[in-house]
């Protein structure tokens, strides 16, 4: 990756200035690369962990990290990236809010020769130099597992969906059917998007309740959806199977108070450090993998 301009001169003033025998620290600590983290959401718990843990890395390297929340909101992910451009950013880490629409931002991002990295959700388009993320098949595949064994092959699914359009809700959902599939005990009543919000997949489930009063097991393909679900299990005496993903602190809580069964865990704040250490790699022209893998596993007690 060809450095700007102002970093090869700021490389020439720092051979003159050491072999003068001054100081470099000032200089060092003016010239920090600057990186971008433009987070789908700061509000939703996995998200603000994720942003921690890009802060805490980005600070042990030595980089200036800018963070910016787009709400959920695809017009305002745009406007974020091409506020964090014209700031000078030397990478943008993305964390899309739709798989599709973020394709403009990576697109933006290109034209000004500055490297993306995508973190938990991918880009549909564009040129990404790296994408750190859980294999969310594989996770929605762990979910469907446990409850297709916890009901012995037989009962009624109904299943929360994340964000349309957002690649966890494409392969969560992926993985949850694989699991399910050619059991012809097992039926999917129901699967209805609650856009990755506890108040949604509150209103969501009474909505499910009300049309299958017969349904035994809960997929939701986040944990504040399934918190919402729980809450309205509990309100019409539902003591069914639940089953979240993310494995946010209150997500885990809810498993071990019992309000939950089980929920895949990720690690969002390694998924944010990985990103900046990605980042730092590519910042240094190192090779990095394409797809960076962060591990899951499903919690049940």
């Amino acid at each position: 990756m060809k450095k700007k301009n102002g970093k090869l001169l700021t490389s020439t003033l720092t051979t003159a200035i050491t072999a003068a025998g001054l100081s470099l620290m000032p200089v060092q600590s003016a010239m920090a690369d600057k990186i971008a983290l433009v987070v789908s959401t700061l509000n939703n718990p996995f998200f603000v962990s994720l942003q921690q843990g890009a802060k805490d890395k980005a600070e042990e390297l030595g980089h200036e990290l800018i963070v910016l929340d787009s709400g959920d909101d695809a017009a305002r992910e745009l406007s974020n990236v091409e506020d964090a451009l014209s700031r000078g950013v030397d990478l943008l880490l993305i964390n899309p809010t739709d798989s599709d629409a973020v394709v403009s931002s990576v697109r933006t991002a290109n034209g000004r020769n500055v490297p993306v990295v995508t973190l938990d959700r991918s880009a549909n388009g564009g040129r990404v130099a790296a994408h750190v993320a859980s294999d969310n098949v594989a996770g929605g595949e762990l979910a469907g597992n446990f409850i297709a064994e916890k009901l012995a092959g037989k009962g009624e699914i109904v299943q929360l969906e994340g964000v349309a359009g957002a690649s966890a809700t494409r392969d969560r959902g992926e993985g949850f059917m694989k699991a399910i599939e050619g059991q012809s005990g097992l039926s999917l009543v129901a699967t209805q998007p609650a856009n990755f919000n506890r108040t949604q997949g509150l209103n969501v489930m009474e909505n499910l309740l009300q049309a299958h009063p017969g349904v035994n097991a809960v997929f939701a393909q986040n944990d504040e959806m399934a918190l919402g679900a729980q809450r309205a299990l509990q309100a019409a005496g539902k003591d069914i199977l639940l089953v979240g993903f993310d494995g946010t602190d209150e997500g885990i809580k809810a498993v071990q108070a019992g309000k939950m069964d089980a929920t895949v865990a990720q690690q969002p704040a390694l998924i944010g450090s990985l990103g900046v250490d990605t980042a730092d790699k590519l910042l240094k022209d190192e090779d990095v993998e394409k797809t960076i893998s962060v591990p899951l596993k499903l919690i049940t007690e």
